[in-house]
């Protein structure tokens, strides 16, 4: 029996995945039409990015699961009209994404690249940067990318702790958790990396207090949400010299405007929102993956806990 999957993202992602993703489902066995518009009545599978027009699942009662093109999925399961199970976007070419974006960052800080790099003629200053044992990184967020980051960093020999909401542990990583847990890898933390997913209890979690708890000099990194962050706080943090510099990936608005502080300021580097991508091939073998899954009788794979809302 062929199957239905409506392919519900921004435009131009259907044309992108098309090739990919046919034959990834070929491979996994599965016969399949990859439709951008179909009665919902037919609609075996729904693969979906909140760009898509698409808004209310509630017709949709023949459809298995919804699959995000997406790691994130704040934007799709606070949708009251989905009751299909939800997948999150767990891709291995994502994941190393996101790996070398954060080590990259972490390098040029623990190394003060930045001042060779923008240094004037002449300008001969020979300090020493201390060994990745000495230097203190943490991650904020243990999820599936935070941990990977976590281990990769841990692997390159740097002292790294993270902190979740809830206990985690991690090989050669000092965890921590909660409030109490919070304040303690914060006192400790050279270079912070925010890997959190983006809720009430961690909206503008790196603020004036949060900030200010960090020592002196300290350097911020976040690839994970925009919402994160009080940038006014932040701001006034670089301006007195408690942050010492901050890449930044991820904003509330974006693109960025143009005329935002972020992109006028001296120790802020923006990115723009290429942390972490979802790659067509990678994405589509694993999504034909889960859907060979559901089709064999077995569980959903990264299935979104709706009452945890990420």
């Amino acid at each position: 029996m062929s199957l239905t999957l409506l392919f519900a993202a921004g435009p131009g992602t259907a044309e992108e995945y098309h090739a990919p993703l046919g034959e990834a489902l070929r491979a996994a066995g599965l016969e399949a039409r990859i439709v951008t518009e179909a009665a919902p009545e037919e609609v075996d599978y729904i693969l979906y990015a909140p760009a898509s027009p698409l808004q209310d699942f509630t017709p949709y009662t023949r459809t298995k699961a919804v699959l995000s093109l997406w790691a994130g999925v704040e934007r799709i399961v606070s949708n009251p009209t989905l009751t299909q199970p939800l997948a999150r976007m767990v891709d291995p070419s994502l994941t190393r994404g996101m790996v070398e974006y954060v080590c990259g960052h972490v390098l040029r800080y623990h190394l003060g690249m930045d001042a060779h790099i923008q240094a004037a003629p002449g300008d001969w200053r020979p300090v020493e940067p201390p060994l990745a044992p000495e230097r203190r990184v943490a991650v904020m967020g243990l999820g599936a990318l935070g941990r990977a980051c976590a281990e990769a960093l841990r692997d390159f020999g740097f002292s790294v702790s993270g902190w979740s909401a809830n206990p985690k542990e991690i090989a050669g990583v000092t965890c921590h958790h909660g409030p109490d847990g919070l304040n303690s890898l914060l006192r400790g933390t050279e270079i912070l990396v925010t890997l959190l997913p983006h809720t009430k209890a961690t909206e503008s979690i790196v603020n004036a207090e949060t900030l200010a708890a960090l020592p002196r000099g300290a350097c911020l990194i976040n690839p994970g949400r925009g919402a994160l962050i009080d940038d006014d706080a932040l701001l006034a943090a670089l301006e007195d010299g408690q942050i010492g510099h901050a890449t930044l990936d991820v904003f509330r608005a974006e693109p960025l405007p143009a005329d935002h502080p972020y992109w006028h300021h001296p120790r802020v580097t923006v990115t723009p929102h290429i942390a972490a991508t979802t790659r067509a091939a990678s994405a589509s073998r694993a999504l034909a993956e889960n859907i060979a899954r559901v089709e064999a009788g077995l569980p959903l794979l990264h299935e979104v806990p709706r009452a945890r809302g990420y």
